[in-house]
């Protein structure tokens, strides 16, 4: 970076940081929130993850849930790490937090916060059974990896890597959960509940990716924070689901 050149410029133009000392304060308040609202979602996910495994049909089902689970608490321990550098109290992550609790099923939270923790809404409704787990994971499990791609271009070097470490771990988990769909649908009644759950978890899905015609889109994009509209985000990922659901519907 030069040394006449301002350090909001040099991020505009496609400048990248590698440490807390060169952050100015605005960015570094909306980089600690991306990456506390990765590192709540992953904690509540997988919370929420734990308390299905019992449900699972069979042993590897079972152990596909349970990988799920323990990966999605370490990528929040990663993100964690980065937020430690910045001076964030990572100690409070290892107290008792309710991470599991929801809200009751017919809430209508769009994409609003609640509650003490800055978990994306989607994470606040509750799993219904193990079909109902596979649906959201899938559906999800899509939106993660389209998140994860713009994420992996954040201009803070260090998390940047981190998320791209991440992002094929957070691939399998979607796979994982579409070869368990792919099973469910096999049956009448696997797709009757499955086309239950689909209904119920799409447009939360869809709430995750943020409002549209967000006012601090422009601030991040300023700050080479995000690239893509949260429009944008969400058209790839409608497609993307689309294009898979129709898949697994009977000829």
């Amino acid at each position: 970076m030069s040394d006449t050149m301002n350090i909001e410029d040099y991020l505009a133009q496609g400048g990248v940081l590698s440490s807390p000392a060169n952050v100015p304060p605005r960015y570094r308040g909306e980089l600690l929130r991306l990456m506390a609202t990765f590192v709540d979602s992953e904690l509540a996910g997988s919370a929420g993850f734990a308390d299905t495994i019992n449900d699972a049909p069979g042993i590897k089902q079972r152990i596909a849930a349970a990988r799920i689970v323990l990966e999605k608490t370490d990528h929040a321990e990663r993100v964690l790490n980065v937020m430690g550098t910045f001076g964030a109290d990572t100690a409070r992550y290892a107290v008792h937090h309710p991470w599991a609790a929801r809200v009751a099923r017919d809430a209508d939270l769009g994409a609003t916060r609640q509650g003490g923790d800055m978990r994306l809404s989607v994470f606040h409704y509750p799993l219904q059974g193990w079909v109902d787990a596979v649906v959201m994971n899938v559906l999800m499990g899509r939106a993660v990896g389209i998140q994860l791609a713009e994420f992996s271009q954040v201009s803070y070097a260090p998390l940047a890597e981190v998320f791209r470490e991440i992002a094929p771990r957070e691939a399998r988990h979607a796979e994982l959960g579409q070869e368990g769909l792919i099973r469910i649908v096999s049956t009448e009644d696997g797709r009757k509940a499955a086309q239950a759950s689909v209904d119920f978890w799409k447009p939360r899905v869809a709430a995750s990716f943020g409002q549209a015609g967000s006012a601090r889109f422009e601030t991040l994009k300023r700050f080479g924070l995000r690239r893509r509209t949260n429009e944008a985000l969400l058209a790839d990922w409608t497609a993307e689901v689309d294009a898979m659901l129709s898949t697994l519907r009977p000829n």
